[in-house]
């Protein structure tokens, strides 16, 4: 089984690509998840919040390789995604929730918008391609609401905020100074990499209901984290995802160069 991915065209290095798969009690729905995880993939690493069930046996079972990291930073997705990232080793970080929410077949989308040039690229059911069976109309016209605030406050063209499904090069998650612990991680990472100046790339994507159980998410409660989130950055002099822009030109440069293709001598 190959562990990487080649990029097309005249470049021949090789990329490898990271899944970070946050799990509390998913046992159910993992076998829902995992197999239909490209096996091009350099690594799966399951994030367990201390599952009671038999989350971690379930994902050894279907992905043998798979790495099962324990939570960090506290309770909530945020804490469990900071864990995934800090132990990927991947080139590119695939986020994906292990509900079944979300459609692993996808990843390759994800991946094809950064080896084009992004370097962040973030899921959106509101745009061509893309849709929802899992959003009441009170947590849509909220995600709406953050969606404009966002746009209005910091610029760019989101048409989606409050969505789990990202992909990104690992070499900016520094960058990125991720601190939240709960669900207003996503935004935070979306608004962050608006004040970074990255070159972000949205990707339609198709959100499915939980197969089994009920989520964790609250919307007043994760909503008004989401709501604070956003002020918070906005008020922010120094934000902790500041990207200086003409390194972000120097790397991307540099990147361009490295991937030029010099003929063999015959």
């Amino acid at each position: 089984m190959k562990d990487h991915l080649f990029l097309q065209g005249n470049d021949r290095r090789e990329h490898t690509v990271s899944v970070i798969v946050p799990a509390l009690n998913e046992a159910k729905n993992l076998p829902h998840v995992l197999p239909r995880i490209p096996k091009w993939v350099h690594e799966v690493i399951l994030i367990d919040g201390n599952s009671r069930d038999d989350t971690v046996e379930v994902a050894k079972s279907l992905w043998p390789n798979i790495r099962v990291v324990p939570q960090q930073f506290g309770k909530g997705k945020g804490a469990a995604l900071r864990t995934g990232f800090n132990a990927a080793t991947g080139d590119i970080i695939v986020m994906i929730d292990a509900d079944g929410s979300n459609d692993p077949e996808e990843i390759p989308h994800f991946v094809g918008a950064l080896l084009s040039g992004a370097d962040f690229a973030k899921g959106s059911r509101f745009i061509h391609g893309g849709g929802t069976l899992d959003m009441q109309w009170h947590r849509k016209f909220g995600n709406w609401c953050f969606t404009m605030c966002v746009r209005t406050l910091f610029g760019g063209r989101y048409s989606d905020l409050c969505y789990g499904y990202n992909a990104f090069w690992s070499h900016i998650l520094p960058k990125l100074a991720l601190d939240a612990t709960g669900f207003e991680i996503e935004t935070l990472m979306n608004v962050r990499a608006l004040r970074a100046g990255l070159h972000i790339t949205e990707v339609p994507s198709y959100e499915y209901e939980r197969i089994y159980s009920t989520s964790n998410l609250s919307a007043i409660r994760d909503g008004t984290r989401v709501l604070k989130t956003i002020l918070r950055e906005r008020f922010r002099q120094t934000p902790g995802a500041a990207l200086d822009r003409d390194q972000i030109a120097r790397t991307r440069l540099q990147q361009a160069r490295s991937m030029q293709f010099t003929p063999d001598a015959s």
